[in-house]
């Protein structure tokens, strides 16, 4: 079993916190770690998708009264967002008792639905985190063979840790369907489910890249508006990540324009059409892929403070990504697919621009070493470890 590193920040969570929110798409291990979590513990696990578990908690007071010395743990609690309102009350009065901590773990599979309903109810009572796929770390793909497959296959771990190539894709296939068919459906309004996957397609497409509202809804028939919908909508459900520009540099001509990936490259690569590694290689989206990637391992590795960007100006100075803490620390971080990294122009003035306290470049190799101007060439691991020793520090 591949140890996932949320599952001690839920547990530290939990005792600091009267209630915790892991949110993540489906499939994507919530309920492993909330299991594993249970059996340690005198835990309750209930899916609020089981009819059963369901009418438990009709009347969740009454439940809680009778399971009062037990952490509570409600999967796809999103599916029940009345909840939220009684559980307040229920949470208050068990600090007055003197029990602070530790009541309540939700799992969620989509972040704003789960975050309105609570942050209305809960607000200084609950901590959230989120679970993406397994990552570079979590996989240990410290060789080139694993750090591929984890590329091709993505993070779920049913796709990642399939049998074959050709098991795994089907897999993603599977779960690309029953998002369209079923989960979307459910959790924002009624789309026709090939037009979203066209949709959907069409950002794998323009992996990395800015989306044109206006040229999308053109080639789908809708209006711009419904397009902003839709990938609102994506966004929501943590299957697509905007990276917003940093535009702090008041003197430059900065592009303000999102950039936006589809969060796991196992999907992307899926709704592609892409099979197997010598077809990825291939297929002109392998770049944008990479990269997005990369960010998403680089951004599950890096401390909570951290704002993740990227930067361009108009006259083609471009960061791929850029770190900012809360300290005002900002670093540089280029991303390259071959083994021996060679940096643009366009790299240095950027820097030049923002003035990074760190360069780094991440490329597909295993050594670190330095480069000119005070970058260093490390791979994705390495880059990763590094930010997990900043937890100690922030």
């Amino acid at each position: 079993m591949i140890k996932r590193r949320v599952e001690k920040q839920v547990k530290e969570a939990l005792q600091r916190s009267s209630s915790v929110a892991l949110m993540g798409p489906r499939q994507v291990g919530k309920t492993t770690i909330a299991l594993n979590i249970s059996d340690t513990s005198t835990a309750i696990y209930l899916d609020l998708e089981d009819r059963l578990d369901l009418q438990k908690i009709v009347d969740v007071n009454a439940f809680h009264s009778e399971n009062s010395e037990h952490l509570i743990i409600l999967d796809e609690v999103q599916r029940v967002p009345e909840i939220f309102a009684p559980l307040r009350g229920i949470i208050d009065k068990e600090r007055r008792k003197g029990n602070k901590y530790g009541q309540f773990l939700f799992l969620g599979s989509a972040s704003m639905d789960l975050l309105q309903q609570s942050s209305e109810s809960l607000a200084g009572r609950i901590a959230y985190l989120e679970l993406q796929g397994i990552d570079a770390l979590e996989y240990q793909a410290n060789t080139t063979e694993k750090l591929n497959q984890l590329w091709l296959r993505g993070g779920f771990p049913e796709s990642l840790l399939a049998s074959n190539d050709k098991n795994s894709l089907a897999w993603r296939r599977d779960f690309i369907r029953t998002y369209l068919e079923r989960d979307i459906p459910f959790f924002g309004p009624r789309i026709p489910a090939v037009t979203l996957e066209r949709f959907w397609t069409m950002l794998a497409h323009i992996q990395g890249g800015m989306t044109n509202a206006s040229q999308i809804a053109k080639s789908l028939d809708v209006s711009s508006t419904t397009v902003s919908r839709y990938l609102d909508l994506m966004v929501d459900l943590l299957l697509v990540r905007r990276l917003q520009p940093w535009t702090q540099n008041a003197g430059k001509r900065l592009v303000k324009t999102p950039k936006v990936y589809v969060r796991d490259s196992g999907i992307t690569h899926a709704l592609l059409n892409i099979q197997n590694y010598n077809d990825l290689l291939g297929h002109p989206v392998a770049g944008g892929s990479w990269e997005g990637f990369v960010i998403e391992n680089i951004i599950s590795a890096a401390p909570d403070n951290v704002i993740p960007y990227y930067y361009r100006t108009s006259n083609g100075a471009e960061i791929d990504l850029v770190l900012e803490f809360s300290s005002n620390e900002k670093w540089a971080i280029e991303i390259k697919r071959n083994s021996a990294p060679a940096l643009s122009k366009g790299f240095y003035i950027a820097c030049q621009d923002i003035k990074p306290s760190k360069k780094f470049v991440v490329y597909s190799g295993q050594d670190r070493f330095s480069m000119a101007e005070n970058i260093t060439a490390i791979s994705l691991c390495g880059l990763m470890e590094e930010l997990l020793q900043l937890d100690f520090i922030y």
